[in-house]
């Protein structure tokens, strides 16, 4: 089984570039389950209830987030009735979501985990803590996980962790597309990020101008979404007898 998972969706570059390069990516690999992050996918920052439906017209079966989950308002209210978007797992209970979700597809149960890291984020639980109690009781047949998180040791750290006991872990949030994909000795593949689906000629997704100026100045600064042309970034994962054979990055412009 073929798993396709993309990276941080940055407002209407990510969406076009998808929307253009995605049927041809899952006939290509022969994609079955596609997961797509898309804490960015409104407008840079966020999901609205229009970019959730965008999502799932094009067949996404799960979508995952991060630290900007929440920054749109009525998020709040529909991802009540979305079990398959998710808001990390270590957040705090008492906000409104699933973490993590099995879907039945192709004979499998397949879950999918959304994390969130402590280094230089806002504050989450443990995520080893809430892993630990979700492996416990945990009876897929092949289990995902997106770490959102900034440091790069951070990922590793949870990744070798795990070993053995998640199919793969795969890293979001840094935007920037990483060359470390592999699979650790006991089985778990593994990359540091997956990378941006979004614009090109950018910084991390805005447009450089703002960037710079706030670098120089230190002044409160709006970042402007860049409208230069999208490419999509990610990886495909390859399981058999739910063990994964192969890794490999996705980078189309």
């Amino acid at each position: 089984m073929n798993f396709l998972i993309i990276g941080d969706v940055y407002s209407k570059s990510g969406r076009d570039a998808l929307q253009k390069h995605l049927k041809n990516i899952v006939n290509e690999n022969q994609v079955d389950f596609i997961v797509v992050n898309g804490e960015n996918i409104s407008h840079g920052k966020g999901i609205n209830k229009n970019h959730y439906d965008f999502l799932k017209n094009l067949g996404v079966d799960v979508i995952t987030s991060g630290n900007h989950i929440f920054k749109i308002k009525e998020t709040i209210e529909f991802i009540k009735e979305t079990k398959d978007l998710l808001r990390p797992l270590n957040m705090y209970d008492s906000l409104p979501g699933n973490g993590s979700v099995v879907v039945e597809k192709n004979g499998l149960k397949i879950r999918i985990t959304n994390l969130m890291g402590t280094t230089f984020m806002d504050h989450v639980n443990n995520p080893y803590e809430i892993m630990d109690k979700l492996i416990e009781k945990n009876n897929s047949d092949v289990h995902i996980v997106d770490f959102h998180a900034e440091a790069s040791a951070e990922k590793m750290a949870l990744a070798w962790n795990y070993d053995g006991k998640i199919t793969a872990l795969v890293g979001t949030h840094t935007h920037v597309q990483t060359a470390d994909e592999q699979i650790f000795p006991k089985g778990t593949a593994y990359i540091t990020d997956i990378g941006m689906t979004g614009p090109i000629n950018s910084i991390i997704g805005a447009n450089p101008d703002e960037v710079i100026f706030k670098e120089k100045t230190k002044l409160p600064t709006k970042f402007i979404p860049s409208e230069n042309i999208g490419q999509v970034r990610g990886v495909l994962i390859k399981v058999q007898n739910n063990k994964v054979y192969e890794i490999k990055r996705i980078n189309i412009i």
